[in-house]
């Protein structure tokens, strides 16, 4: 009997070994053959790339090779051998067939042939399976180990914060609400209200919009740290670019003014692709054939560019002098919608564009103020990274340190003193100036995989009216 102890077949494609005994275990993509012989393309996860089996119905019979069909899993043992066909340099001729679970080809969803996203979003317990994403998935384990690996080489901290909590850190409501009160008969006050005090937390908590608030704490002892962990946001956005449950990625750093946070994202950035067209090279080429043919092109110009550094009151300038019929309205004081970012990026400059001092009305309460402008309009110290087919994919400012201007920016805005008195705390012993940002993950992922749909991005979309699997 063969050894049972499995090679992974990305590693037995890399092999350089011939004519030695090896063990593969995997899920068969496509079976052909004859009477004389069978074809068994076998995969495991570990590349994109399938290893042949070769089986002779003379050692196995049909019985045997009969029940082996698309999607089942098998363990193989037999010799690693030169390949005789093309496109592979090895193949496998089986000595010990082991079927470890069978898949009825009556009813198994993914045969061979072409599927498109919208179905595989129905069985994404299942899609993993498929070229396309395990391709996003491996894309997908690689940047994540890279933004790892990013932080701890320039000396920050990894710090979880938490999931659940009583603020919202941006101001804009569309929060899950955590509770374990009867939400059909719960306890209320005299006034009528739903009583908090009786719940778990005693007081009304939700899943957590960003880790940001939390992070400025770390930063302003540690110096500089980063979280990076799942995000919930309740908005009734059903779009390719929005989810109601995603993954950020969030450094804070001490002693960091709003030149720095630029500088910092845009190495961060240039970082992370780098190491994708360096570690993911035939999950990419495989992307770019299927969805996305200028995925390589664009990826490099990202690395090799320098990022033009805009002010928010020249792009809409720009804007305004493009002469196009934008969709939305370009307007000082307006937010920029995608359509804007990306005709900055993909037409007028064609690279990324980091667009800084935005209007304070349209930006956070935390947000550095900055001097009233020639005309008395008050910005914001806000960066955001535009990146094409993506627009936005970074947002950063610098913090507001002082406890005065926080205070009143706070008071303005109706926002409750009671529920930040933590962080506003952190104003009134040894505040420092510092700034950070956020980089959605799920975002980064669309940018490297040339995906166009965020669900396809991440295993088990949370999207309003879908919370399956």
């Amino acid at each position: 009997m063969l050894s049972k102890s499995r090679t992974k077949i990305a590693d037995a494609l890399r092999s350089q070994a011939r004519d030695t005994e090896i063990t593969v275990m995997g899920w068969v993509r496509t079976k052909r053959g004859n009477k004389n012989v069978a074809f068994i393309a076998l995969n495991d996860g570990s590349t994109i790339h399938n290893i042949q089996i070769v089986a002779e119905p003379e050692r196995f019979g049909d019985e045997l090779l009969g029940r082996i069909a698309t999607g089942a899993c098998l363990r193989v043992a037999g010799v690693l051998v030169e390949s005789q066909g093309s496109g592979q340099p090895v193949e496998i001729q089986a000595r010990e067939i082991e079927i470890y679970g069978e898949a009825d080809p009556a009813t198994y969803p993914l045969q061979k042939k072409g599927h498109s996203l919208e179905f595989l979003r129905e069985i994404a317990y299942l899609r993993p399976r498929t070229n396309t994403f395990g391709a996003v998935l491996r894309i997908s384990h690689a940047m994540a180990f890279a933004i790892h690996r990013y932080f701890n080489d320039h000396g920050f901290y990894y710090l979880h914060t938490p999931l659940i909590t009583a603020s919202d850190a941006e101001g804009a409501g569309a929060m899950f609400q955590v509770t374990t009160l009867d939400v059909e008969k719960p306890p209320r006050t005299e006034e009528g209200r739903v009583d908090y005090s009786q719940d778990f937390f005693g007081k009304h908590t939700s899943l957590t919009v960003s880790g940001q608030l939390e992070g400025e704490l770390g930063a302003l002892a540690l110096g500089q740290i980063y979280t990076f962990g799942p995000t919930f946001r309740a908005e009734n956005s059903n779009t390719p670019r929005h989810l109601a449950e995603f993954w950020m990625i969030e450094p804070e750093v001490a002693f960091c003014d709003l030149e720095d946070d630029m500088n910092l994202a845009e190495d961060f950035l240039k970082y992370l692709i780098r190491y994708a067209l360096e570690n993911c090279a035939d999950d990419l080429a495989f992307l770019e054939k299927m969805y996305d043919e200028e995925l390589t092109a664009r990826l490099r110009s990202v690395v090799e560019n320098d990022f033009v550094r805009l002010d928010y009151t020249e792009g809409i300038e720009i804007l305004k002098a493009s002469g196009v019929k934008f969709e939305f309205p370009v307007d000082w004081g307006l937010d920029l919608q995608s359509e804007h970012e990306r005709y900055l990026v993909e037409k007028h400059f064609k690279k990324p564009v980091i667009l800084i001092n935005y209007p304070a009305a349209i930006k956070a309460f935390y947000m550095k103020q900055n001097e009233p402008d020639a005309e008395g309009r008050r910005t914001v110290q806000a960066m955001d990274v535009l990146f094409p087919r993506i627009g936005e994919i970074i947002g950063g400012s610098v913090r507001e340190e002082n406890y005065d201007k926080l205070k009143a920016k706070i008071d303005a805005e109706g926002m409750s003193e009671e529920e930040l008195w933590w962080y506003m705390d952190t104003r009134r012993w040894g505040s420092a100036p510092h700034a950070g940002f956020g980089l959605g993950f799920e975002r980064l992922k669309l940018f490297v995989t040339g995906m166009a749909n965020v669900r396809d991005v991440i295993p088990f979309p949370r999207t309003p009216k879908n919370a399956e699997f």
